[in-house]
């Protein structure tokens, strides 16, 4: 489903008939779902059967008040937005709100523009946080289908073997040091004809162009597997080959229990592919037995069967696993599919609303369907698919997935080969940026950044490879790298360094030692370093950190809580790590000056932080005006452009 503001459900938790139906007026402009709760016990019960994107409550209310309400909540849901209308404004409710992740605290009587602001602010960072999310794990579903389902290898000029990924490995039964080295004749099957290859090497080596074929291989223990298969050449400047690459899609499943359908794709040079999907089969399925499971799938492909439109011209409907079923038929033109695709949607609706019952469940079924045509037109809806599940979205033209797929192994690929030349030579640099003093305007600090420095000695963001480097080995060697140069900056510059480090760094104990053996050799200097830790939803365990926080501060270092003021475990991050700084999130302070929503989220921050001796350093300070706000505001330091780029220190 596409989340928008108008689609966003409301739980609004009130006790007070009057006060609750006024409210209830306002909230009628802003949302057009709305679930009215009279007390906490009413609404947790509500909540609890519900789908609620937001939850507005009072405190003050029998049987649960708001404060016990909010917490039964978090036991269940740590991220649903809650908004507290109130007219208790005592310390000790604002801080047990903040303790449980509220996002805002408006005293009664209200001030509408006030609640105008915070829903609109709430809503807005609903919808971008779906977005991003959904975004997220697209990119992470490209990834995986990059690195997990498609076989990748690299040759050289002569065919000897230079790189595989774990897909490759995994596959063939070969580890990298059997494979490394070696030619592809230790995966190919013995039975596979020499034509094939002589052709391969024709297209490649002396054509240089892209070869596409069917290779049946041998694994290390004698299984046959089948190798959808990708190569070509990787040209130079001067349009010479430096090497070969290789991207292959498994395709063994596909070979025997659905050969009939793969023998005929293979006979077709362009097809159509309709890809049908029972929605949420594997629920369905996990109650029955193998065997009741083939019986309902066969009964529903008969049914579907019937059902899609004569005029479709599909002659059969072919039976994949877990609840597939495909029909394919010849492309011809465009105009053919545009037809074809009102008819399939029209076919989905009339599944989906007669809702068709099969035995032995009584279960309503229910489609999704992805459609390819031309090349690819299978592996494309293959993907799409994927993308439905994800997204749960039942019906999309699917094209081109499968050439995005392969064009992001490529670029990942390429990032990989960028960021080993830039570690092989010593081209992973820091570069720092300082931390002032908003009373004194002087330089308290330095931070440390990463930056990458590649052969045309463009200085590379780690937006562009971090990420990717984490997905393989040298994460930690840039971590390490980083570690280094931070400690010796630390050294000859005098200058307190500030260093960030992830839950994924520290959760590393080659990361780990190499940093407590910095610090030993550092002891004189450890004071000057503050560490900052970074946001990261994957900690696996927050008593590591605790454990790793208490060793560094017997060394005098100290703790910072980075991008302080986004996500939902801000406040929680605080009681379990007692930091001395809280780094205010870049995006509050952008929007300063014009947004009094953020203002007032700051200036609650350096409330809040005063209370508990914690200094506040503002990220991304930009301007002047930016400055003088967080100056009234009473933040402790700032950094950002206004102050200074991110540079090399000199000695």
């Amino acid at each position: 489903m596409n989340l928008d503001h108008n689609t966003l459900k409301l739980l609004y938790v009130e006790d007070n008939e009057q006060a609750r139906k006024s409210t209830q007026i306002i909230l009628q402009e802003y949302f057009n779902h709305i679930l009215v709760a009279v007390d906490g016990e009413d609404g947790f019960n509500k909540f609890k059967n519900n789908a609620v994107d937001l939850i507005i409550t009072d405190i003050n209310m029998p049987k649960l008040n708001g404060i016990e309400m909010i917490q039964k909540i978090r036991s269940i849901n740590k991220e649903v937005p809650i908004l507290v209308i109130s007219a208790y404004s005592d310390t000790h409710y604002f801080t047990d709100s903040i303790k449980h992740g509220v996002q805002g605290y408006i005293l009664k009587p209200l001030n509408i523009h006030q609640l105008e602001e915070a829903i609109n602010t709430i809503k807005v960072k609903i919808v971008k946080n779906h977005q991003r999310k959904n975004s997220t794990r697209l990119l992470r579903q490209y990834q995986e289908i990059a690195d997990k389902s498609t076989i990748i290898s690299k040759t050289d000029l002569n065919g000897m073997i230079t790189y595989v990924n774990d897909e490759f490995c995994r596959t063939s039964g070969y580890t990298r040091e059997e494979l490394i080295g070696q030619s592809h004749n230790i995966v190919r099957s013995p039975d596979e004809p020499a034509i094939i290859f002589k052709k391969l090497w024709e297209t490649i080596k002396e054509k240089k162009e892209t070869w596409h074929g069917v290779i049946k291989n041998q694994s290390k223990n004698g299984d046959i597997y089948y190798v959808k298969t990708t190569i070509k050449p990787i040209l130079d400047y001067k349009d010479d080959i430096e090497e070969f690459i290789a991207l292959r899609t498994l395709i063994t499943d596909i070979i025997h229990p659905k050969k009939q359908l793969m023998d005929l794709l293979a006979s077709l040079d362009e097809s159509i592919v309709v890809l049908i999907k029972i929605e949420d089969f594997n629920y369905i399925e996990t109650p029955l037995e193998k065997e009741e499971s083939n019986k309902l799938q066969k009964e529903f492909a008969k049914k579907i069967f019937t059902w899609i439109p004569k005029k479709c011209r599909f002659s059969k409907v072919y039976l994949l696993e877990e609840g597939e079923f495909v029909f394919a038929k010849k492309y011809v033109h465009t105009l053919q599919v545009n037809e074809l695709i009102k008819d399939i949607q029209y076919f989905q609706q009339q599944i989906n609303a007669t809702k068709i019952n099969i035995s032995p469940i009584d279960y309503d079924l229910s489609i999704i369907i992805s459609l390819g045509y031309g090349k690819n037109a299978f592996e494309n809806a293959q993907i799409g698919l994927t993308d439905l599940l994800e997204t749960k979205q039942d019906f999309i033209i699917a094209n081109e997935l499968l050439n995005t797929k392969k064009s992001e192994a490529l670029e990942t690929i390429e990032t990989f080969k960028m960021v080993k030349k830039a570690i092989d030579s010593y081209n992973i640099v820091s570069y720092f940026q300082p931390i002032v003093n908003n009373k004194t305007q002087q330089i308290e600090k330095y931070e440390s950044l990463v930056r990458l420095i590649d052969e045309e000695k463009n200085i590379i963001s780690p937006h562009f490879f971090l990420n990717t480097a984490k997905e393989g080995k040298y994460y930690k060697q840039i971590t390490s790298m980083v570690l280094k140069n931070s400690f010796n900056a630390l050294v000859k510059t005098n200058m307190n360094i500030s260093i960030n480090l992830s839950a994924l760094d520290i959760e590393k104990i080659e990361t780990k030692e190499i940093f407590f053996n910095l610090l030993e050799q550092h002891k004189e200097q450890a004071h000057k370093l503050t560490l900052e830790l970074l946001e990261d939803e994957a900690i696996k365990n927050v008593n590591t950190i605790k454990e790793f926080i208490k060793q560094v501060r017997s060394y005098g270092v100290s703790i910072a809580i980075d991008d302080f003021g986004t996500g939902y475990s801000n406040f929680t991050r605080l009681l379990e790590y007692q930091p001395d700084y809280i780094k205010i999130d870049g995006s509050l302070i952008l929007n300063i000056e014009h947004d009094n929503f953020s203002k007032n989220m700051v200036e609650t921050i350096v409330a809040f932080a005063k209370k508990q001796g914690i200094k506040t350093i503002a990220e991304y300070v930009e301007s002047e005006g930016i400055f003088n706000i967080l100056c009234e505001l009473g933040v402790d330091a700032s950094q950002g452009y206004y102050f200074g780029k991110p540079t090399q220190l000199e000695s």
